[in-house]
This record gives structure tokens, C-alpha cells and sequence, in this order.
């Protein structure tokens, strides 16, 4: 996994954060001084990856090339730039694909770097972060900030650098350029059927943000700034978006018949193609949460991994409240998740040197240590099948998706047979660290399982290629006639993991 601080910053060290977004591609490079970020570049190209998808969830060879050329010049860019210091992240158009390995893989090479993909409300409480920092917030002041992109759209509400709702909507300026005027022609009647369909998107949640409120609301991302230039340039405003504006614009929109011919003061040549479906996003998104004003931000999506990859592995890491919450949520027994990771940790560091795990590996046990037993909220009986059902396919803010998957790997194999499939959902680049890291947390779980609150006496892990050699007191051992029948048998359970584990007691 990428973007992940371990070692401290310093003055003087770049960052680099990539959006690989469904309408454009944004990297943007920053220095930390004096305990700040400032900007040294953007680099962005429109790539229309999302124009790239079909009905079935592949990439045309064009739109791949157009992406790989433009992630192999980001790459050029940023090579100098240490691994842990970048994070690239793939949003609606990577997450639509059937096979984003067959992607990703190459798309990884040519940037040379790891890339991620992030669910939409992970996304969202990105942009937000993003925006929060470009404009600091007041005190008590709650926001509404809404970010459409060429798949997809979020709407978030914030209060300071928190977010307090978020919400990811499958329309965005490309997405619905295609589903609506997908032949190029325009026409009112076809307008109106398709605002009353996306609309309804907005309407699943629009109640509950209008009764939660807001002070103000802010817009991201290039469609709500092409579309507050053109307001500007239309002198109907500075910039920002107002009500009374989307209908002066829909209705030169439409007075070209084609999206080819649409002529718009303030439009870009390279928007124009996708402005259509934008702006009916917008007018659905103003009509259904009640909006009459939204400034344009200058910051978005990229701004806002920058500033979280700062808290990453620190105290500010989101990822720990996360963890936090689940573990209160699923009322998970707190001292023994304690003892699991207290062992779990102790083996690593015995191993992490051998068998190459950094810093990411350590915070992806720990937190599997934690939330082991979380599938005993649901049933003892394949426990840890439920927990890493529910660690997959929940909302964990502060996660990627490749990162649940490895975190769910973890608890899935904690106990029992592992099976062959366990780890098919992680990127080839993960699969040893993940595979071994499980060892180390099923043998952390068996060694704690009759819940004693002495340490273990004499605990000496040493790992050599695939073999783990695990050193315990013999007398302590055969005082545990269930411990010792468990590790007699984990050589066989593990068979899948491909790891020679022995055990030995010594005197």
C-alpha cells in the first residue's frame, strides 16, 4: 500500500497526490515547509476513462492507451519522489470495470508507483478534506459541498475538516452526457424527462441534508468551475453558481440542438463534449436540496489526499478512529483484542527484517489483532468468515478498497483451514506481505486463546524465505496440552499460504 508516512516529514520533503478521475487525470506536487504544505505543481490531461467503459465493464484500447501515456508522463514527474511520500487513487470509471486488475497492473508500471481505488464515499470525504483546507472553515459552520465528476457525483455536509454526511450518486458530467444524449442530439423534451430521472437520485437523501442544514455550499471539481466561468462570463455573476443562472445557461445549451455545436461564453473546447450532462446534474442537484447560491472551490479531490496523507500513520490517521468506531460498534472484547495485537506485534518484529514487511503491513495487523473477533457479534459458528464479509463490504472511512480487502483477508484466514481463494482480491504486489502477516496473526490468536493474562515466556519467531520457525519453553508448552495439539495441526491449516511453519520447545 502506498501514502502511508512512516518516517517522519521533513522540511524540504515533496508529496505527490494522483486523481485518476473518469473525465481527467490530476496529479499535484507539494513541498511540507514549516509544517505546511505548499503547491509546487499540477499536472492534469483529459483522458475520459469513463467514455472508455462499455455496458460490460471493459476498457477500449484507446481510452487504456490515452490513460497509460498520461500516467507514464505523471510518472516522469514523480520519479524521484520516495514510494511513501505518493498516493495515486482511482475513483468511478476504475471502479466499474470487471477486471480492474488487467488495468491496474500496467497502469501501476507506467506510473511507478501503487495505485488505489477508493469507494464513492471515501471519495467524498476527500473532496471535503480538500476543500475544507482551501477555504478554512468557521466554527459551528456546517457545508454543503457537492463534487461532480465524470462517473459520479458526492454531496457531503461538513462541519470544520469533518464530515457529517456523505453520499455518492452514479451520474457525473460523462455518464450522463452518454445515458441521455448519447446520440449528440439535444432537445427540451428530452431535458426534462432526463432531470426528472436524475432527480431522483438526489431525492433518496435530500430530505435528511435539508433538515440537517447547512450555512453555505461550496462546488469541486471541473464541472462546477466550467460552469461558474460561463455564468461569469455571461455576466450573470463573478463565479459562483445561483439559481436564478442554471436556466439562462440550460437554455443556450439547448438553443444548439447538437452537442457539437453548442456554443457557451467561457466554454472550453475540451468541455464541451461533456458539458450537457454537468449542467442537468447540477439543475437536479439545485432543484432537489433547495440550493439558490454554491461558491467554486478551487481545490478538490487531490488537495485533499495531500492533507490526508499527512495524518496517515501519525496520530491523525482517520484509519485509527475508523478502526475505533468499528471496534465500539461490534462491542468487540477490548482486552483480548489487546493481547492478539500485543503478540501479533512481538512476532513481527522479529520477522519484519526477513521477510521485508514495513510499516503498512504493522498497521494492517494491528488492526486485525483488534478487530478479529468482530464476527462473534453475529455468530460463533465461522466468525471469522462474518467479520471479514463485514470488514470487505462495509464503509470504513479512510480506507481504500485494496487496504478493506487486505484487512478482511486477515480476519477471514485468523482461524480454521485456510482456503486457496483467500487473498484472489489483492493486487499480486500485496499477496506476500498479506500471506504472511496472516501467519503471524493466527498464530497471535491461538497462543492467546485461553485468554491468560501472563506474557508468554520465551517467544522466538525466525523466518528464512517461506519458513517460519516458532521457539517456545517446553515446559510451558506441555502445560497446555490444547495449545500444543492447535500448533501441532497449523502446519496443515496454513498449507495454502505456502509457508513452512515448524515449532519447536526448548528447554
Amino acid at each position: 500500500m502506498a501514502g502511508s508516512l512512516a518516517d517522519p516529514l521533513e522540511d524540504g520533503d515533496l508529496l505527490a497526490a494522483i486523481d485518476l478521475g473518469s473525465n481527467s487525470f490530476h496529479m499535484v506536487v507539494a513541498r511540507y515547509t514549516l509544517g505546511h504544505l505548499r503547491i509546487v505543481d499540477r499536472l492534469r490531461e483529459t483522458v475520459r476513462l469513463g467514455e472508455g467503459l462499455d455496458g460490460k465493464g471493459d476498457l477500449q484500447p484507446e481510452a487504456r492507451q490515452r490513460a497509460l501515456g498520461c500516467l507514464s508522463r505523471f510518472g516522469q514527474r514523480i520519479r524521484d519522489i520516495p514510494p511513501q511520500r505518493v498516493r495515486a487513487l482511482a475513483t468511478n470509471a476504475v471502479r466499474q470495470l470487471a477486471a480492474p486488475q488487467a488495468f491496474l497492473v500496467p497502469a501501476e508500471d507506467a506510473l511507478g508507483h501503487a495505485i488505489e481505488v477508493i469507494s464513492g464515499r471515501e471519495e467524498a470525504r476527500l473532496v471535503y478534506l480538500g476543500v475544507a483546507h482551501a477555504q478554512p472553515p468557521r466554527p459551528g459552520h456546517r457545508r454543503l459541498v457537492i463534487d461532480i465528476g465524470g462517473g459520479s457525483t458526492e454531496c457531503i455536509i461538513g462541519a470544520g475538516f469533518d464530515t457529517i454526511e456523505r453520499e455518492s450518486l452514479q451520474v457525473g458530467c460523462i455518464s450522463t452526457t452518454r445515458r441521455f444524449f448519447g446520440s449528440g442530439k439535444l432537445s427540451r423534451r428530452r431535458w426534462r424527462e432526463a432531470l426528472a430521472e436524475v432527480s431522483v437520485e438526489f431525492q433518496q437523501f435530500a430530505a435528511a441534508y435539508r433538515e440537517l442544514g447547512w450555512q453555505e455550499a461550496l462546488g469541486a471539481s471541473g464541472t462546477n468551475k466550467a460552469i461558474g466561468q460561463i455564468i461569469a462570463a455571461m455576466k450573470l455573476t463573478k463565479g459562483a453558481v445561483i439559481a436564478e443562472a442554471l436556466p439562462q445557461v440550460r437554455d443556450r445549451l439547448l438553443a444548439a440542438d447538437r452537442i457539437d455545436a453548442i456554443e457557451l461564453p467561457g466554454l472550453s473546447a475540451e468541455r464541451r463534449p461533456v458539458i450537457a450532462g454537468g449542467l442537468l446534474v447540477l439543475e437536479a442537484a439545485f432543484q432537489t436540496l433547495g440550493l439558490q447560491r454554491m461558491a467554486v472551490s478551487k481545490a478538490a479531490l487531490r488537495e485533499g489526499v495531500l492533507y490526508d496523507m499527512l495524518g496517515r500513520g501519525g496520530e491523525d490517521d482517520p484509519r485509527e478512529t475508523a478502526i475505533a468506531a468499528v471496534t465500539l460498534r461490534y462491542g468487540i472484547d477490548a482486552a483480548q483484542a489487546a493481547r492478539v495485537e500485543q503478540t501479533a506485534i512481538r512476532l513481527f518484529e522479529q520477522v519484519a527484517r526477513a521477510w521485508q514487511l514495513g510499516a503498512d503491513d504493522l498497521l494492517m495487523l494491528g488492526w486485525a489483532a483488534r478487530l478479529h473477533e468482530l464476527g462473534l457479534t453475529i455468530a460463533h459458528s465461522q466468525y471469522h468468515v462474518h467479520g471479514g464479509y463485514v470488514l470487505e463490504h462495509s464503509d470504513i472511512p479512510g480506507f481504500s478498497r485494496q487496504e478493506q480487502q487486505f484487512l478482511a483477508a486477515l480476519v477471514r484466514t485468523h482461524r480454521r483451514k485456510v482456503p486457496r481463494s483467500a487473498f484472489d482480491a489483492l493486487p499480486e504486489r500485496l499477496l506476500a506481505p498479506a500471506r504472511r502477516v496472516s501467519v503471524l496473526l493466527r498464530l497471535a490468536v491461538l497462543l492467546n486463546r485461553a485468554q491468560e493474562p501472563q506474557p508468554i515466556p520465551r517467544l522466538d519467531a525466525m523466518a528464512a524465505g517461506e519458513r517460519l520457525t516458532l521457539r517456545m519453553d517446553r515446559r510451558w508448552l506441555e502445560a497446555r496440552p490444547l495449545l500444543s495439539t492447535d500448533l501441532a495441526g497449523e502446519p496443515a491449516d496454513i498449507a495454502a499460504l505456502g509457508i513452512d511453519l515448524r515449532i519447536e520447545a526448548t528447554d
